[in-house]
């Protein structure tokens, strides 16, 4: 079972960066195939970026590919969302997702969420 907490949102100026984290505190993250899904004002929860569990491969939604990468630290049983260029589009709550068994990741396959964290993009 996933205990997962997100951190690291905040306000940047379009153009910027930030480096979200989502911890487990269960540990037992290592197992999981996590991922990042955002969710703006009005619109529904949309997938962002995953990886397996192994670390080796990834998937990024095309409006984020060549911004934002995904990486993990089993050992610190973290997964990150490094999110570059960010633009005003990509203002919204970032939620950290698990899930068991390898890629891909769907929101309706997802079995652990985080309770999300806040990124604004100003321009």
């Amino acid at each position: 079972q996933l205990t997962l907490v997100e951190s690291g949102g905040g306000l940047v100026q379009a153009g910027g960066s930030l480096n979200l984290s989502c911890v487990d505190f269960g540990r037992t993250l290592s197992v999981y195939t996590m991922g990042w899904f955002q969710q703006a004002p009005g619109k529904e929860r949309e997938f962002v970026a995953a990886i397996d569990p192994s670390g080796e491969m990834t998937r990024l939604a095309d409006n984020v590919r060549g911004r934002f990468s995904i990486a993990r630290d089993n050992a610190k049983s973290t997964v990150y969302l490094l999110m570059s260029n960010l633009q005003s589009d990509d203002t919204a709550l970032y939620y950290c997702a698990g899930k068991g068994g390898g890629l891909p990741m769907s929101r309706a396959g997802v079995d652990y969420w985080g309770q999300g964290t806040q990124v604004t993009v100003s321009s």
